[in-house]
């Protein structure tokens, strides 16, 4: 059994469902749930029989001698009762072997998913998102402003896309709604950058309309939901905690704002957090943000 201080969890959604991972510094790895990969290959909502089956298919496992078994590893995780306990782990090889151990479509969908390569736009964005928490340009960055933002933007997109950081000059639209126009979008932005934000439903109303505005080609939500945070953390003491808010949820909220911004402010509100220093909230923000502009 291992506990490894200072670690960087990780949270990766498949189907809607959490499968959490811990990186390893000492061996370069990532360290995924038994638990949460048996759970959800068997569809099973209820922690003590999730634990009950991994424990007589460990052992079966073992009778057989089959390597899944020498490739676990314990670690500590946040456990359902709230308290760090040592749960079973696998890295990316064992838990291609426990895949195997359930041939179904569902098994070979989440194989899939699994391997997918984190070597992608988002895949790379999201690891300069995690060093940000680290960096000391986070306090470099101005807040509540539109360079402020032009700059989170910039950090997460650099050498990935040719416009980041660089307002939009097309008009875009998603879903039938069409965002700021960009003629007038320099205009827009500066209002938006005006806008008081010394309260919460401030600040709340001053995120809807940069949304609204969306100034970049693409990575708007990463962008302004850390931009959101650190607003919130500057005039308030506070963040959100966006593992309290579903993919769902959120997303709906959102397509409600531009007309009623009052289900987002709830939302936001009953997610709000005094640990702005905490690293484990900062990764599992970016976890979850990201996982909101999956469309797999």
């Amino acid at each position: 059994m291992r506990f490894m201080s200072n670690t960087k969890i990780s949270i990766r959604f498949f189907d809607d469902r959490e499968v959490r991972a811990i990186w390893d510094e000492q061996h370069a790895r990532w360290w995924f749930s038994v638990l949460d990969v048996v759970a959800l290959l068997t569809d099973q909502d209820d922690y003590a029989k999730t634990r009950n089956y991994w424990k007589y298919l460990k052992a079966r496992l073992r009778k057989e001698k089959s390597e899944v078994v020498s490739l676990t590893t314990q670690l500590k995780i946040l456990a359902p009762d709230g308290k760090r306990r040592f749960t079973d782990m696998l890295d990316q090889n064992g838990i291609i072997l426990l895949g195997k151990e359930f041939p179904s479509k569902k098994a070979n969908r989440f194989m899939e998913w699994f391997t997918y390569s984190d070597d992608t736009i988002d895949g790379k964005s999201k690891a300069k998102a995690y060093a940000l928490f680290e960096s000391s340009f986070i306090d470099s960055i101005e807040v509540g402003t539109t360079k402020g933002l032009q700059q989170i933007h910039a950090y997460l997109f650099g050498g990935l896309y040719d416009f980041a950081g660089q307002i939009r000059q097309k008009n875009i639209s998603k879903g039938g709604f069409q965002f700021a126009v960009s003629h007038f979008l320099g205009d827009t932005l500066k209002q938006i950058e005006a806008m008081p934000e010394t309260t919460f439903d401030e600040i709340i109303d001053k995120y809807v309309e940069m949304n609204i505005a969306h100034p970049f080609m693409e990575g708007n939500g990463r962008a302004t939901r850390l931009w959101l945070d650190l607003i919130l953390k500057s005039r308030l003491g506070k963040c959100v905690d966006w593992s309290c808010i579903s993919k769902k949820d959120y997303m709906n909220a959102m397509m409600l704002s531009p007309t009623n911004s009052g289900v987002i402010r709830a939302l936001l509100n009953n997610a709000l957090t005094d640990r702005i220093n905490d690293r484990e909230m900062f990764m599992s923000g970016i976890d979850y943000s990201y996982y909101y502009e999956e469309n797999r």
